[in-house]
């Protein structure tokens, strides 16, 4: 567990910035949106809710598109579920122990689409 000795960061939402990441990834993508409309103040949060929207979003479409492929599709689709319940849980961990941790690729883009909000 990251030992954080910093004070607690103000939060437009009124939680605390690791409570505030864990949940931009709860409910996926749907929650990483309501956490990018919510949240004005803590950048923290915003860049979790912001890797929650891409990561799980792309997930989305990638399940959908597998589920009408036959075979190799439907493979794809079963491989999908372990992992994205796997990524699921790594990246809410790692928001919970108030890491800003970046993804390969989707955490760049998350900072730079923050950037240009």
């Amino acid at each position: 567990m990251a030992n954080d000795t910093r004070p607690p960061v103000s939060s437009s939402t009124g939680l605390q910035e690791n409570i505030g990441g864990l949940l931009a990834y709860l409910l996926g993508f749907i929650t990483g949106i309501i956490f990018l409309l919510v949240e004005k103040e803590n950048s923290f949060i915003r860049f979790h809710a912001m890797q929650s929207t891409i990561v799980f979003g792309a997930i989305f479409i990638l399940g959908i598109v597998a589920g009408v492929i036959p075979i190799i599709g439907w493979l794809i689709g079963i491989l999908l579920s372990p992992v994205s319940f796997i990524l699921w849980i790594f990246l809410m961990y790692k928001a919970y122990n108030k890491e800003r941790y970046h993804l390969p690729v989707v955490g760049e883009m998350a900072e730079s689409q923050l950037n240009k909000m």
